[in-house]
């Protein structure tokens, strides 16, 4: 899987560009806020058709612009594609791929994969269940196009119903659809914790793997699914799970309508991570913490393999200066014959070490 050229139109602070990059690796220098993070941004645009960055798609539209334009020419499952994405202010999101309408992200994520991490990614430690929730979505919404869809609806279920506790008080026949949003939510949870526990359950292999080598065998990283309590085996059957979380709804049912909150359901899953027995959360130095996060994304990858059958982009963003020469070289090791993106202020030994090409990004503008 490789991206062998991109155009962007308005995107960030792109006016207009066609970049072309190399199959294996691709170094991006400059200095900062000229537009290294952006590009990859937009790489990670063409495979989910949204920004890890920001919270609406205006946002990404270059400014004074009426909207951007994203383009890949990709090679994938030994095809070649071309996705497409354009946002345009006051319209619908348009995507296509080889130029047939695409309805839903999964069909961009289906032609290319990527992995990206930067500094940021630290808090997928650090902070609070949300954070590693996200990790999961962003994940399984790449490999699974029925997980996509089913957390898609989960998410405007939840909406509805906090709305409508929210709003009972006032309008109380809004309580006669509350059985049915019950019974919804159950269903589609049910399918989100199935995906969730098993990715999960190889996540914590190929992590512990990694964070072993990473840190020359001398800690052990375990990562555990939590989901709600009254699921006491989050690997049944769907119809397990869907009652389990239906007696769940109603334990908690006097405290949703005090609190006027939505408190049961998968949307407070967390992914939790050990070092050693502790809590890497509350006890991981920052090297741990930095190690810890890498290897999460990197067993992330390797899981995309086992699935696909193909390695998926790797975006580093300005991440082996953060890390010690050991840990740079276990990184650069794992690349392999996959195709890599690395932002850097300086090429460094970079371009040394790695076979590929070196591009320099100023104002907005790409060369070679």
């Amino acid at each position: 899987m490789r991206i062998d050229r991109v155009y962007l139109e308005n995107f960030r602070n792109y006016a207009a560009q066609t970049v072309t990059f190399h199959p294996a690796c691709n170094v991006i220098c400059g200095e900062n806020a000229q537009g290294k993070t952006n590009l990859l941004e937009a790489l990670c645009c063409l495979s989910c058709a949204k920004s890890h960055r920001t919270r609406t798609d205006k946002e990404l539209i270059r400014f004074g612009a009426e909207g951007f334009v994203l383009q890949g020419e990709i090679f994938s499952r030994e095809r070649e594609f071309v996705s497409r994405l354009e946002v345009r202010r006051g319209r619908r999101k348009a995507m296509s791929v080889n130029k047939v309408p695409a309805k839903t992200a999964s069909e961009l994520s289906a032609v290319l994969g990527t992995i990206f991490f930067s500094p940021e990614d630290l808090q997928l430690i650090r902070a609070g269940a949300a954070e590693r929730r996200r990790f999961l979505d962003a994940s399984l919404s790449q490999l699974r196009p029925r997980y996509a869809a089913a957390l898609s609806e989960y998410q405007r279920l939840h909406e509805h119903k906090t709305r409508l506790l929210r709003d009972c008080a006032d309008r109380p026949d809004l309580l006669a659809t509350l059985p049915d949003f019950n019974r919804r939510m159950a269903e589609t949870g049910a399918v989100l914790i199935h995906y969730r526990a098993r990715f999960t359950d190889l996540l914590a292999r190929y992590a512990a793997a990694a964070h072993r080598e990473c840190s020359g065998g001398k800690e052990e990283l375990t990562a555990v699914y939590r989901t709600v309590s009254a699921v006491t085996d989050p690997f049944a059957p769907h119809e397990v799970l869907r009652e389990e979380l239906l007696e769940h709804q109603r334990l908690h049912e006097a405290a949703e309508f005090s609190s006027r909150q939505c408190l049961s359901g998968p949307h407070k899953d967390d992914l939790e991570v050990f070092l050693g027995g502790l809590s890497a959360r509350s006890f991981a130095s920052q090297g741990q913490t930095r190690t810890a996060a890498l290897s999460l994304k990197l067993a992330a990858r390797e899981i995309h393999r086992d699935i696909t059958g193909e390695y998926p982009v790797l975006l580093l963003d300005d991440v082996l200066s953060e890390l010690d020469p050991r840990r740079q070289e276990f990184v650069l090791n794992r690349l392999g014959s996959a195709q890599v993106f690395i932002t850097c202020c300086e090429e460094d030994r970079l371009h040394q070490l790695l076979q590929g090409n070196v591009y320099y990004v100023s104002e907005g503008r790409i060369t070679e």
